[in-house]
């Protein structure tokens, strides 16, 4: 049986896709696990036994789906996926260790913060741009059902709003989507607001990402946007680039993963991989998740930056997914999708 060491509160808060990205659940995986003989169970079995696991022991309500999608090392790769959400996670080929979240150790950085070294008060992580301009030019690329592509949004738009139009700033999203149906009409829909009613998005914005497919409508109405023109805009949309068409005759997929080719020239000019990825005058940036290292970096892109850079703004990076609250600065890392 899998180990029952992780709270149980804590995997149901990743599973909603709104806990830290920091935290590892069922302690670091033993510098022993290769000289473990126990053998690799079928996968049928892992899936079954995971699935049982995860559902009667960590989730309150509804049910989630494990499968497995590969091998990694002593470990057999997992998509968790719960309430429209899917998290990577790993367990052990012999079903014992359970892994809700995949860190990468090999930074000092994500050592010390999963071995209580991290700082008490959180500085911010900034990576300072090069190349600079007069009036930055900010690309965000994301997967709008992405709990990490979420998490960097909710962590951006107080930045952008303390800036206003001293930067020219746009949501751009990847060229597939791993969330399915919803995920590309809610694409569609986002791509007419800031399209036709620019001066709206970023309130409607806001709205859907603490609010999520529930809170959608609300959320229009909150902002005042105007239903017509989105459903006209989605229309000549989806004759020109065929999303939900393609979508339904399985045309255009990416792998497994439905196309979404709207911003497919600029996924391939800036070699874009997964969500979230910021791009700042052209290239990618690593800044953290958190609103004050968010409008650091994009300050640092300014020939003169304006006085706004000054402002203060909270130093905990949003929690990922749908929802608000935030945790302790993730640095520069943090999960993704598709990545």
């Amino acid at each position: 049986m899998i180990k029952k060491t992780l709270n149980k509160q804590a995997l149901f808060g990743l599973l909603t896709g709104v806990i830290l990205t920091g935290i590892i659940g069922f302690g670091l995986y033993s510098a022993n696990a290769q000289k473990e003989k126990s053998s690799w169970l079928p996968i049928k079995d892992i899936e079954e036994k995971a699935t049982a696991y995860i559902n009667s022991e960590l989730i309150q309500q509804g049910k989630a789906i494990v499968k497995v999608t590969g091998k990694e090392g002593d470990m057999y790769k997992l998509e968790v996926e719960y309430n429209g959400q899917k998290i990577p996670s790993l367990i052990s080929k012999d079903g014992q260790k359970f892994f809700p979240q995949v860190l990468d150790l090999s930074s000092k950085e994500t050592v010390a913060k999963n071995t209580n070294e991290t700082k008490t008060d959180a500085q911010p992580v900034v990576d300072s741009v090069e190349k600079k301009s007069d009036k930055p030019e900010i690309e965000l690329f994301v997967m709008s059902h992405c709990p990490y592509g979420l998490q960097m949004e909710k962590g951006i738009i107080p930045a952008i709003k303390a800036l206003g139009n001293k930067v020219d700033f746009k949501i751009k999203f990847n060229d597939y989507a791993m969330h399915g149906e919803k995920e590309l009409k809610e694409e569609l829909n986002q791509y007419c607001i800031q399209k036709e009613q620019t001066d709206k998005y970023l309130a409607y914005l806001e709205c859907f990402a603490k609010n999520g497919d529930s809170g959608a409508e609300g959320c229009l109405n909150n902002a005042q946007i105007d239903k017509g023109k989105v459903a006209v805009c989605v229309a000549k949309t989806e004759q020109e680039y065929k999303v939900m068409a393609n979508f339904n005759n399985k045309v255009g997929y990416k792998g497994s993963y439905a196309g979404f080719e709207i911003f497919k020239a600029d996924n391939e000019k800036y070699s874009v991989g997964g969500s979230p990825t910021l791009v700042i005058n052209g290239s990618e940036s690593n800044s953290g998740r958190d609103s004050k290292s968010l409008l650091k970096s994009i300050c640092s892109a300014f020939n003169n930056p304006p006085k706004e850079c000054a402002t203060e703004l909270p130093s905990e990076s949003p929690t990922p997914g749908f929802g608000g609250g935030s945790a302790p600065s993730s640095g520069t890392g943090g999960g993704g999708c598709g990545q």
